[in-house]
């Protein structure tokens, strides 16, 4: 983008390393083809797509850039059904009717009338137009799970990914005088269009190596003891290897992690295990799957590593 909208968070890095660096500061782990993408969507002013499975960290890098950046972010929680009025804008009809009443005894036109009630004053701003109308901080905008939203306001997102603005029938096209900072996250339980990738920087977000994993909950969770964390993530790679029906994200293995050390464990057992067991899985499917045998191999392989 060349048109000098570009808000500071587009120099806030000087180098991609900066990046990992800053991210690495406020315990966000990230390779350097998730640094590079982000680097890149911040300096060309171009949303940030970054699809993967749930719970894999997409969401977290729009947290962690609001608070490296010190913006504000706006989030808008995609769902089937979204439309314009919910991510967008509405008129607040009720002070409509109100006005109109008021202004039935005045001496103004019924023109005039209408003109005024269609007034910014009487525009609720939703997401979007919240994002666009900016201020003062620099402003995070994440769309979330845009896979859950119709194909209808996918193409509708067209115009504001393209030119950051959007067009309201009575007041005319608003747009953006400095470019929020756009994360866009999918789970793929649908394809996006090729018309909104182009306008956007990709990055798949996968599930972390061993490594990198260990890396991440000895950040998130300092209180586990070396061992039993050594453990956790030797079991959760394990447990990804199963056929199951929905494997644990990295947000499932923190949560495990956390409520291990919130019972004190120091080294994994079978009954504490399964008795926690809702922390990484959520279907009774995956539980049965698991149950006896596959759970005690489990648990030792992780304890044998």
């Amino acid at each position: 983008m060349t048109d000098g909208r570009l808000t500071a968070a587009a120099n806030a890095f000087r180098r991609v390393e900066d990046v990992a660096e800053t991210l690495a500061k406020h315990s966000y782990i990230a390779e350097s083809g998730l640094a590079m993408a982000v680097f890149l969507s911040l300096k060309l002013g171009k949303p940030l797509l970054l699809e993967g499975e749930a719970g894999v960290g997409k969401t977290e890098i729009a947290k962690v850039l609001t608070s490296a950046l010190g913006a504000e972010m706006i989030r808008l929680q995609c769902y089937e059904g979204i439309d314009v009025s919910s991510a967008v804008y509405e008129w607040n009809y009720l002070r409509q009717i109100l006005f109109l009443r008021s202004a039935d005894a005045g001496s103004t036109t019924e023109g005039d009338r209408i003109r005024q009630v269609f007034g910014p004053e009487f525009l609720l701003k939703r997401p979007l137009l919240r994002a666009l109308d900016g201020g003062d901080r620099p402003i995070v905008l994440l769309i979330d799970e845009i896979d859950r939203a119709d194909d209808e306001f996918e193409a509708f997102l067209l115009e504001l990914l393209s030119d950051f603005q959007v067009t309201i029938p009575e007041l005319g096209t608003v747009r953006a005088e400095k470019v929020p900072v756009v994360i866009i996250t999918s789970n793929r339980t649908r394809e996006i269009h090729d018309a909104l990738k182009r306008r956007c920087v990709y990055h798949w977000i996968d599930y972390p190596s061993l490594e990198k994993e260990l890396r991440i909950v000895r950040s998130r969770v300092p209180e586990l003891p070396d061992d039993l964390a050594n453990q956790v993530c030797e079991f959760v790679r394990a447990l990804r290897e199963q056929d199951l029906y929905k494997l644990p994200g990295v947000a499932e293995t923190l949560d495990w992690a956390r409520a291990l050390s919130t019972l004190g464990q120091r080294d994994l057992s079978e009954r504490v295990v399964v008795e926690t067991l809702g922390c990484l899985l959520k279907y009774q499917e995956d539980f049965k799957t698991l149950e006896g045998d596959p759970i005690r191999r489990l648990i030792g392989a992780a304890k044998a590593s």
